[in-house]
């Protein structure tokens, strides 16, 4: 049948000329970005397994910086003790030198004055190293898995893939006391003191403070400093209060001074950890503070009350000195354990990202050999039905013969 109004072979050549356009925009687009899907209406399928495949690759690649973190900062505690273990081996040195009687009492004492630096040294690494601004030492972390000085680290993609490391409290706690009493020096004077506290304080201490003869004493509560409400010895007021941000040591003044004003001999007020008190009458006042460490868990807690001033210290101290050193000993090779441990696992992490990549890649990456060659057949096969729609738009011209 010879029609004009509906030129079929001209609507079969648009038709697949358009199919061959998107062919051929696709094949560009793969070209153009490297990926084989671009979009869902490539391959829905396709899209969501490279789009999970690609979370656990970023979570992947995350755990790896994680663990190294987690190296870095071990490897810094370990640097710390490290200089621990070598100042407790002078420390043991001293110790057998001093503990020879071919020295004098004054000999030992210069000999204790380097042991003591030494210890002071000791208590101040263990305090003041820090990771990222957290102390690592001291016990003094605490995150959610409840346990102080318990890291736990993050070296997988998905929930609960950690490990964990426990430092704990690698040093002790200084005790320190320093009690100044101004005594007024007759009996007809009245008297003024001062008490200045020091040291450190934690949950379970003892805490005497003798005045005028009379010994209070109160055992520090297990939420010290943080909610410590405690009723005066005399007055019946709160020493402290929750919210209060006071130090622990000034907690403390608090209670001493309280404890001194309770009575009728004497008024007494705290300004930080430093206490002042005033007799109410004439007279000649003594007041002293003393501290019983209960039950300080801490690695090198036996090192604590060394000295080697005389031959008796010193022969003790050596065996107060090989527990600690054994106790870094074993400290520095868990923390070399979990190096090595988070090492594995790193390198594990590594493997498992990398082959994730590969699969993904055969998912959502373009073959530029095969989009290649579907460009250059659409390319073609475009020119071709361009050419052929043209001569179907020629064909109907030959009806015009059949009116002349």
């Amino acid at each position: 049948m010879t029609v004009i109004n509906t030129n079929i072979k001209s609507l079969i050549s648009q038709n697949a000329l358009n199919k061959n356009n998107r062919a051929l925009s696709a094949a560009m687009e793969q070209l153009s970005t490297g990926k084989r899907i671009n979009s869902a209406k490539d391959d829905a399928a396709g899209l969501a397994i490279s789009s999970r495949m690609t979370s656990q690759i970023r979570g992947l690649d995350q755990a790896v910086r994680n663990g190294n973190d987690g190296i870095s900062m071990l490897q810094t505690a370990e640097g710390a003790l490290i200089e621990v273990t070598n100042m407790l081996q002078r420390m043991r040195e001293l110790s057998v030198q001093a503990a020879n009687d071919t020295y004098a009492p004054e000999d030992r004492g210069y000999l204790n004055q380097e042991f003591q630096q030494l210890k002071d040294e000791v208590h101040r690494v263990t305090r003041a190293t820090q990771w990222n601004g957290m102390n690592i030492l001291d016990g003094s972390f605490e995150g959610d898995q409840g346990v102080p000085g318990k890291f736990a680290f993050q070296v997988g993609a998905n929930e609960g893939q950690t490990v964990t490391h426990t430092l704990g409290d690698i040093g002790f706690r200084k005790a320190g006391i320093e009690t100044a009493v101004t005594t007024a020096g007759d009996a007809s004077t009245v008297e003024v003191g001062t008490i200045s506290l020091s040291g450190t304080y934690a949950a379970g201490d003892t805490i005497d403070v003798t005045f005028d003869g009379v010994t209070q004493s109160i055992v520090l509560p297990e939420d010290f400093p943080s909610t410590w409400v405690g009723t005066s010895p005399a007055a019946g007021d709160p020493l402290f209060v929750e919210g209060d941000d006071a130090t622990s040591l000034n907690n403390v003044a608090v209670y001493v001074a309280d404890y001194i004003s309770g009575g009728t001999k004497a008024t007494a007020t705290s300004t930080g950890a430093v206490v002042e008190y005033t007799g109410a009458n004439a007279g000649n006042l003594a007041a002293t503070v003393s501290r019983t460490v209960a039950g300080d868990t801490a690695a090198l807690a036996g090192v604590q009350d060394l000295d080697i001033a005389t031959t008796p210290n010193s022969s003790e101290s050596l065996a107060a000195l090989d527990i600690g050193i054994n106790t870094i000993n074993s400290a520095r090779a868990d923390i070399g354990a979990m190096i090595n441990r988070l090492t594995y696992a790193v390198d594990n992490l590594t493997n498992v990202s990398q082959y994730t990549s590969a699969s993904r890649s055969t998912i959502q990456d373009a073959d530029y050999a095969k989009a290649s060659s579907e460009l250059a057949r659409t390319q073609i096969i475009q020119q071709a039905a361009t050419a052929v729609l043209a001569q179907a738009n020629q064909q109907t011209q030959t009806v015009l013969k059949l009116l002349q």
